[in-house]
């Protein structure tokens, strides 16, 4: 990581003529490029590095494409000689999925969604003229291909991970049929290919602006739509959902040369609302199932809920018999139930107890009832206190969350520890147990492990809703002796 935030410096010092004042290290997303937010002088710019090339001109070409035509993309403002690094103006850190979460679905952010559909029908439409597809990362367009690899993602992925039985060749003829109907749309223009509400950023007067658009391709102008209208986490009202179809389908025919045929448009749309619903299940089976990522895991539910809301009410227009058998297999009860984690109600007597401590200082005492519970050891873990900068900080400062989330295998170790935690804190509850001990510890009780005990209250909290009692024993008691000297001075000479 280091290597990285002294490239994306030096470009800045370049571009800037001085060097910043900081740099912050954003949170990663899917992808494995990395985004830095930089200062200097109060204000902000964007950094990037990533180390796919290819990947990177795309975005380099669709950026200086849109933005001559005044569309809502970012304006680039450096590209480091290897191509590698690249600044962009910085839309800020509130995206219009923040909007919805924190305000729900009320007028202002309606209308901030209807303004982004209309923004993207002018992406669509006008920056496909002229547009060298040549360019686009993958495939040129969103044809059949592409629908068979989204597909065949959900296949492997997802459906096989569940080990029940169906007629593959059946679903294998069923796809190439769905897929061959998808491929024959009215309309193609550009496709985001990843529109969502996390991806649109919305200004302090209101404006939205796009990111995330590199693996854009020739497409259906539907797939977008499905995809902002349908993300599982916005989980947005039938009411929603067809209204704003409505104001897109408003907003798009003015730029077309002859009028849109809304019948025949809001058939493809249904197919392609299945088709983008089954590759977030295939990305989250992806994560989740194969890379054990608990964050993936807890959207399955949701995903699943989202596909059954979608088969109860829409037809698909085509005749795949063995693809409706499967798709009905993912949403039973059955199903939905087994990725969906058992969470404590007011009544929950259970109680975790976790905390943080110094191996030279002791294990701190277990629970005089049950005993028992767990103790992981940090001490494999890099220790950010051997780095001078980080000797006097702790688990909670931001200097040491980036060094041992960015440069250390903590999120691998967290990973395996929320493996084995989860299945007792389930048991507890579905059993009624009352009290559950998890301990970290490290060498000095002040970084790893006081890490590790927040990060675990976090995701106990926002998978099972449990009641958490969290202490830190050596960091408690030094803020306990620090703020004792603070108020009584007389007390730092004894």
């Amino acid at each position: 990581m280091q290597d990285k935030i002294e490239k994306i410096t030096a470009l800045f010092q370049q571009w800037n003529g001085q060097a910043p004042d900081s740099v912050d290290v954003l949170q990663q997303a899917g992808s494995e490029r990395r985004y830095f937010r930089i200062w200097k002088n109060g204000q902000s710019v964007i950094g990037t590095y990533g180390a796919n090339i290819k990947e990177n001109e795309s975005f380099f070409y669709f950026s200086e494409h849109f933005r001559e035509r005044q569309l809502p993309v970012a304006n680039i403002l450096a590209i480091s000689a290897d191509r590698a690094c690249y600044l962009q103006e910085d839309f800020g850190n509130i995206s219009l999925i923040n909007h919805l979460e924190e305000q729900g679905e009320c007028t202002p952010v309606y209308d901030l969604f209807k303004k982004s559909l209309g923004e993207l029908a002018r992406v669509q439409v006008l920056g496909d003229k002229g547009l060298d597809y040549d360019k686009c990362l993958t495939n040129k367009e969103f044809g059949k291909q592409a629908i068979m690899a989204d597909l065949l993602y959900f296949k492997y992925y997802f459906l096989d991970a569940l080990r029940k039985p169906y007629d593959k060749q059946a679903l294998i003829d069923d796809f190439e049929a769905l897929s061959t109907y998808l491929t024959h749309t009215d309309h193609k223009f550009f496709m985001m290919r990843d529109f969502q509400s996390r991806n649109i950023q919305v200004m302090e007067d209101g404006s939205v602006h796009f990111i995330d658009y590199q693996g854009g391709m020739k497409g259906a102008p539907q797939y977008d739509v499905a995809s902002l209208l349908w993300q599982a986490r916005a989980n947005l009202s039938e009411g929603w959902k067809e209204a704003l179809l409505t104001d897109y389908m408003d907003a798009l025919e003015p730029l077309l040369s002859r009028p849109l045929n809304r019948t025949a448009f809001v058939s493809q749309y249904n197919g392609y609302v299945l088709i983008r619903l089954l590759q977030v299940l295939g990305a989250y089976g992806f994560r989740g199932l194969f890379e054990r990522k608990a964050h993936f895991l807890t959207s399955i539910p949701l995903a699943l809920k989202n596909l059954r809301a979608f088969i109860q009410k829409n037809a698909m227009g085509i005749s795949v018999p063995e693809f409706d058998k499967v798709l009905r297999l993912c949403i039973a009860d059955e199903i939905i139930e087994q990725f969906t984690p058992v969470q404590a109600t007011d009544a929950t007597p259970l109680v975790v107890k976790v905390s943080s401590f110094s191996f030279k200082k002791g294990l701190p005492a277990t629970d005089e009832e049950n005993g028992g519970g767990f103790v992981f050891d940090c001490r494999g873990i890099l220790n950010p206190g051997r780095i001078e900068s980080m000797k006097t900080r702790t688990g909670r400062d931001k200097e040491v969350i980036q060094y041992l989330e960015q440069q250390t295998k903590m999120p691998e170790f967290l990973h395996s520890v929320f493996d084995v935690v989860d299945i007792t804190v389930e048991d507890f509850i579905k059993r009624g147990f009352d009290s559950l001990m998890v301990s970290f510890g490290c060498t000095g009780g002040q970084h790893r492990s006081v890490y590790a005990a927040d990060a675990l209250t976090r995701h106990l909290k926002n998978k099972f809703k449990v009641k958490v009692e969290l202490n830190h024993w050596v960091q408690d008691a030094k803020n306990w002796i620090n703020e004792a000297v603070h108020k009584d001075p007389a007390k730092a000479a004894k």
